[in-house]
């Protein structure tokens, strides 16, 4: 990369800017540049990160939305809804970074890099606690719009996610912190779910719950109590219970299979191997 910066300058202005472009939306892929080893540490690294700040969003979301609930234009409650907007657009910005690991889609990172920013940029705009600088008269319609396009990316990074913990042949730590991300990355998406339909049909959990981060709260706690097995409290409508269904299924699925899988692999050897190609 430094013999690249230090001859740029003989490389003629229109094959120069054509090189630029090449070489930003090839860094978005860090399968191009890393070894196999490398590779491996670093999807372990964004693992682990993710799964850290996964923990904290759903702590946040079941143990601090009480003041919330109750009035969430309090100081406190701003507080939290400041806290959790900044983990929010973390976990993006950590999606966004895991999945260079797991794909060599130029167009797919450049697509969902332009989403992720124009969605999260949208939302903290217009909902932030404290000052919104754009103000939207329909925020029912803005909550789908911001909503509709994270869902979506979440299911693809799950997809990939899915994709990597199950391939390969021997026992990684990536194997392992991927496993658990996947878990928690499943419950939060159906979360996102649940909010997307009870922001389009209010009501839609049994009870009428104020738009934003405590109808989000509301639903994340209903999404983790399905994958844990305890009852949520909430008597929501029939599309959703059914959907609540198919998640629990989809989580006892996976627990089986991804025990399994783990449990046949056997521990890889330290040995560094080529680059990926």
């Amino acid at each position: 990369m430094i013999f690249v910066r230090k001859h740029l300058h003989l490389i003629s202005p229109c094959s120069r800017d054509k090189f630029i472009k090449i070489m930003f939306f090839s860094s978005f892929s860090l399968k191009n540049w890393l070894s196999r080893s490398e590779l491996q540490r670093e999807k372990a690294k964004d693992y682990r990160n993710i799964v850290i700040l996964q923990v904290a969003i759903v702590t946040f979301g079941l143990t601090l939305s009480d003041p919330i609930l109750t009035d969430s234009t309090s100081d406190s409650s701003k507080f939290i809804i400041s806290v959790f907007s900044f983990f929010g657009a973390l976990y993006t910005y950590l999606l966004f970074d895991m999945l260079r690991n797991l794909t060599q889609s130029k167009i797919l990172l450049a697509i969902i890099f332009t989403l992720l920013v124009g969605s999260v940029g949208l939302g903290i705009l217009a909902e932030f606690p404290y000052y919104q600088l754009i103000k939207i008269a329909n925020r029912q319609a803005l909550l789908l719009t911001v909503h509709g396009l994270l869902f979506p990316i979440e299911v693809i990074v799950i997809s990939f996610a899915l994709r990597d913990v199950f391939s390969g042949s021997t026992l990684t730590p990536d194997k392992l912190w991927g496993a658990a991300c996947v878990f928690l990355m499943v419950g939060i998406s159906f979360g996102s779910l649940y909010d997307i339909l009870t922001i389009s049909q209010i009501g839609g959990l049994g009870k009428e719950i104020e738009l934003g981060f405590p109808n989000y709260s509301e639903c994340i706690n209903f999404s983790f109590s399905i994958l844990g097995g305890v009852e949520s409290g909430l008597q929501p409508e029939k599309l959703i219970r059914n959907i609540g269904t198919l998640e629990g299924v989809f989580g006892n699925l996976y627990g089986m299979l991804i025990i399994g899988k783990l449990l046949s692999l056997p521990r890889a050897e330290e040995n560094e191997q080529g680059p990926i190609r």
